[in-house]
């Protein structure tokens, strides 16, 4: 995954000298996970560099450089540092397209490696997606494999509007069998990772290895799980999702972010309103605790395993 998404980093910048990157040491360091490596011995320091610890103020000169033309590719060092800049992105980035009545676009890439699983403590393992997909003029994707980790990014660089690109960093080292540049199905649209008939497990972003696992060890009671990785928050693929609820008529949402007002709330709502009557139970949910981010030690038991997720799957099946 941290390959594929360099590798994109690479391509897009190549391809296109309007593209830069810029961050908290993601210039001569090559970023604390090394997606943005050797991007400045590359293409030199006006094009890939380094800004002070203000996270509010590189959102803010990414917005004034789109405006000026350029394509910047930005990154929170970690998902807790996104804070400092939710002003910036929710009261700007949005909103400058509609409030330009469409003369002005924004084409903003903020990475975010999110998630736990890890080993660090707060605002260094947090899920923050649920915030960004509430605000209309923003898109939010977040691959769970690699060829998506570079598909993805390159279209959401690509994009003319803001993207806000949560890369699992758990999954940074998944391995995956592809040939770049690949291109994958759009923003915009969910993928079948896994055919089932018994029960559908719904994930995005770290959370879908964990799915595919928690399927494959579902065999032995007998079941087959259908995994769907949902790839776009926002747009949402409702489609792919209905389809594959009427099919199973029992649907798990999983993710690391706590339970209550995550993102699965808004799955569950879009299932439960377009596909009522092919339920045979309600739409469960499978995340992290109601609690702030546990300690390093902890975060094994607060985050979802394949035993919490056969678990939901068994209650919804025994409904």
């Amino acid at each position: 995954m941290a390959q594929a998404l360099n590798t994109a980093l690479h391509d897009a910048m190549g391809a296109d000298d309007r593209v830069v990157v810029f961050g908290e040491d993601v210039g001569k360091l090559g970023g604390v996970f090394r997606i943005t490596d050797k991007l400045q011995q590359r293409f030199g320091e006006k094009r890939c560099f380094d800004t002070p610890l203000a996270e509010s103020g590189i959102v803010g000169s990414a917005i004034g450089m789109a405006l000026y033309g350029f394509k910047p590719v930005v990154e929170m060092q970690f998902d807790g540092f996104t804070y400092p800049a939710f002003e910036q992105i929710v009261s700007h980035l949005a909103k400058m397209r509609n409030r330009s009545r469409g003369r002005v676009q924004l084409p903003v890439v903020i990475r975010i490696p999110f998630g736990g699983g890890i080993g660090a403590v707060e605002h260094h393992s947090e899920s923050p997606e649920a915030y960004f997909t509430h605000v209309a003029g923003l898109k939010v994707v977040s691959p769970g494999i690699p060829s998506d980790g570079y598909s993805l990014l390159r279209e959401s660089i690509a994009s003319p509007d803001p993207v806000l690109f949560f890369e699992p960093k758990r999954r940074y080292w998944l391995k995956e069998d592809a040939d770049l540049p690949v291109t994958t199905e759009p923003i915009g649209t969910a993928v079948v990772r896994r055919q089932g008939t018994t029960a559908t497990l719904f994930a995005y972003g770290p959370m879908v290895r964990t799915c595919l696992e928690a399927a494959q060890a579902g065999e032995s009671e007998g079941w087959e799980l259908e995994v769907v990785d949902l790839r776009s928050l926002n747009p949402f693929d409702a489609e792919t999702v209905v389809a594959s609820v009427r099919k199973t008529g029992h649907a798990v949402v999983v993710h690391e972010a706590q339970v209550f007002s995550g993102f699965g709330a808004e799955v569950a709502a879009q299932v439960a309103e377009r596909a009522f009557y092919s339920l045979e139970a309600p739409v469960l949910r499978v995340g992290g605790f109601d609690i702030p981010y546990p300690a390093a030690k902890l975060e094994e038991f607060h985050l979802p395993d394949v035993d919490r997720i056969l678990d939901a799957v068994d209650r919804s099946l025994a409904f």
